[in-house]
């Protein structure tokens, strides 16, 4: 492969991560609640999607299946986010490769390495951390202790997507089904949040941008560039460089917000992130065994 070619991957990857490291301060517009959010995000997002891909979508049980499964971690996170610190809300659901390596040996038959429990432990310190610093109720962050349960809980169900996703992809050549269940969880998470979120609030234009915005952009062209590079680029290379993700999102809600996620969610993310970047460099180091 062309070293540009490469590069340009790289750069696709990248700009997936910072659009998608914009939500945290994006959800937390004040006129509209979790639900309104949802409700209005993941609907845009379906159609920009079905639009970015020119409507060439192939439908199937399993990516419907993983549709459902993505629409419970949107809602979640959209919970998370809204109660807790958006520092709190994503390092907790990066918690997701933790409930992997359990999950992926009875889900998958894969095995776990003994070396992978040190990355166990390493996780679950920084878990541990992000609920240890219990912040007081804010503006932006309204029940601490509630948003932190449902980003962990968001971080199962991310867990549980991307197992999905792995186990319809490996008979999928062209990635289509795995486009089909992203396009299908938006639009489940929207009807989901329809009962709850109306009637919609006399918000101001602004805020109404920022969700159009949220759709469009921070899932819609994110999963494009994202899709794009993961055609070019392997899996673990990709996987380190969404981590700028979790490191950026709190940095957008502080300075668009005036959030701060405080010193233990600092050091708690901080382990976390750091603990997935040395595994998927160590991982990527290990010699390819062909089948």
């Amino acid at each position: 492969m062309a070293n540009t070619e490469r590069n340009a991957a790289r750069l696709q990857a990248l700009a997936a991560a910072v659009l998608f490291s914009t939500g945290g301060a994006g959800i937390k517009v004040e006129s509209f609640n979790a639900a309104q959010v949802s409700m209005v995000r993941s609907g845009i997002a379906a159609v920009a999607l079905l639009v970015w891909l020119g409507g060439r979508i192939r439908w199937t049980p399993g990516a419907v299946g993983a549709g459902v499964i993505y629409a419970v971690t949107l809602s979640l996170f959209m919970g998370a986010t809204k109660l807790t610190t958006a520092a709190n809300a994503i390092f907790l659901q990066s918690t997701a490769p933790l409930y992997l390596l359990v999950l992926a040996p009875l889900v998958l038959h894969e095995r776990v390495r003994r070396r992978e429990t040190l990355y166990l432990a390493a996780v679950g310190a920084g878990m541990a951390l992000c609920f240890v610093g219990r912040s007081a109720a804010t503006a932006t962050a309204s029940n601490p202790a509630l948003g932190n349960w449902l980003a962990a809980a968001s971080g199962l169900a991310w867990a549980l997507t991307l197992l999905m996703l792995r186990k319809i992809g490996r008979a999928d050549a062209d990635g289509n089904a795995t486009v089909a269940a992203v396009i299908a969880g938006n639009g489940i998470a929207f009807l989901g949040a329809v009962p709850f979120a109306l009637p919609l609030p006399a918000a101001a234009a602004g805020e109404w941008a920022t969700l159009v915005y949220l759709g469009v952009f921070q899932i819609g062209l994110a999963y494009v560039c994202l899709s794009a590079a993961l055609r070019r680029l392997p899996a673990l290379e990709i996987s380190l460089l969404l981590l700028l993700e979790p490191v950026l999102n709190p940095v957008w809600t502080w300075i668009v917000r005036g959030e701060s996620p405080g010193g233990w969610t600092i050091l708690g993310g901080g382990v976390i992130v750091g603990a997935t970047a040395v595994k998927a460099a160590i991982a990527a180091r290990r010699p390819v065994v062909q089948t």
